[in-house]
């Protein structure tokens, strides 16, 4: 049986079209800005930990300095704050079973080139590692090879493309002359090793150089399972700091954590803001429908004089708030899939996580949000307008 008080709702509307699309818009928009800043957060979120998750499976051991900081290339280090041979063999000897272990040397030191424009001389972070590490960690050659012997060097892309460095090109580094055997690929930013604009020699040709023979500033671990972090962390601390505190271990899974959290808590704050706008919407929806009450209140008389009963005046005017937020709903759900795709393309740069459930989920999410705000917009509009007394009613201009 066709119901006649959802009907009465469909025509109200119609007759009033413009007015009930233009509150449908308000839904609209609002459902754009939770959906598109969900979608938003959500991609930024798979994308930074996609990224990060390449350097998550490497922890750093560097001297313990007794002031809270940890490894990492900074400059130089002096001697009685280098890992020893005897403590590299050690940390090889607990984290060796869990992945590859090898040591590392680096400190900034003078370049100076046969050839360059603007100065002959620059400072730029030099790395000693042993062939077989190199081999083994820095396997992203753009061109070249590895070093054939120790005057040859590799150097980062962005090192290669700032001083005009292409294979076969000579510099000086220290007081020894070296020569370019391999340019390395982009890495980005790593916890282990930043290449990118930097020399990597090997540890002998650092040594002899620089000196620090038989030292380390860091020791790196690549995890073969990111699940061992922690027992490799507890194992070196258990072991070398025993005694006293010798050794710090960084572990990158947590700050890798720490960001991907910090993401997710600044993409929620942006939706929240972005909300507001259904709270706009929700009072021009709520002024429409008391505009809807007052225009039809001799129409209300006459229902009511005929015998319809409250209940179904309500469920009229609440029918008519729910075909607006049906109507919105659906058209923002249509603008944000679209919007949203284009939105991140431009914000993140690829749209690789956004046909995934974490993303899409948003969409149902905000319509949900949307529809609910919209009904109850209109249920106080509707309840005044159910509570009218009908001789009142029929006696109003």
């Amino acid at each position: 049986m066709k119901d006649v008080i959802f009907s009465m709702a469909v025509r109200n509307v119609r007759i009033n079209l413009l007015r009930s699309t233009l509150a449908a818009i308000g839904i609209t928009i609002g459902i754009i800005s939770i959906a598109c800043m969900g979608m938003l957060g959500s991609n930024m979120t798979a994308s930074v930990t996609e990224s990060l998750s390449e350097m998550a499976d490497k922890l750093v051991v560097s001297p313990f300095s007794g002031k809270g900081g940890g490894g990492g290339p900074s400059g130089s280090s002096s001697g009685n704050e280098n890992l020893t041979k005897n403590q590299y063999k050690n940390i090889v000897k607990i984290a060796g079973k869990y992945g590859y272990v090898y040591g590392v040397v680096y400190g900034v030191h003078s370049i100076r080139a046969k050839v360059k424009k603007n100065k002959d001389e620059w400072n730029t972070q030099i790395y000693g590692l042993e062939l077989s590490s190199m081999k083994t960690i820095l396997d992203n050659l753009t061109s070249g090879g590895y070093p054939s012997s120790d005057n040859s060097v590799l150097i980062g892309s962005r090192f290669a493309e700032d001083n005009g460095f292409k294979l076969g090109s000579s510099f000086s580094v220290g007081n020894s002359g070296v020569k370019v055997s391999g340019i390395l690929e982009s890495r980005g930013m790593s916890m282990d090793l930043s290449t990118d604009n930097a020399v990597i020699m090997t540890k002998n040709m650092y040594e002899s150089t620089f000196g620090a023979k038989d030292e380390y500033n860091q020791v790196n671990i690549v995890l073969n399972d990111i699940n061992d972090a922690d027992a490799v962390s507890s194992d070196i601390d258990s072991q070398m700091n025993r005694r006293e505190e010798t050794v710090r271990v960084q572990d990158s899974s947590r700050m890798v954590s720490m960001i991907s959290s910090s993401v997710t808590t600044i993409t929620s704050f942006a939706t929240l803001i972005a909300s507001i706008s259904l709270l706009v919407a929700a009072v021009s929806i709520f002024n429409i429908m008391m505009m809807s009450v007052t225009e039809r209140i001799r129409e209300i008389g006459v229902l009511r004089s005929i015998g319809t009963q409250k209940i179904e005046i309500l469920r009229m005017f609440v029918y008519e708030a729910m075909l607006i937020g049906i109507l919105g709903a659906t058209l923002g759900m249509i603008i944000s899939l679209i919007m949203g795709y284009f939105f991140i393309q431009i914000m993140v740069g690829s749209t690789a996580h956004f046909f995934t459930y974490e993303s899409l989920i948003h969409l149902p999410y905000a319509m949900i949000v949307g529809f609910i705000i919209c009904i109850l917009s209109g249920l106080y509009p509707a309840w005044r307008g159910a509570q009218m007394d009908p001789i009142e009613a029929l006696r109003a201009e």
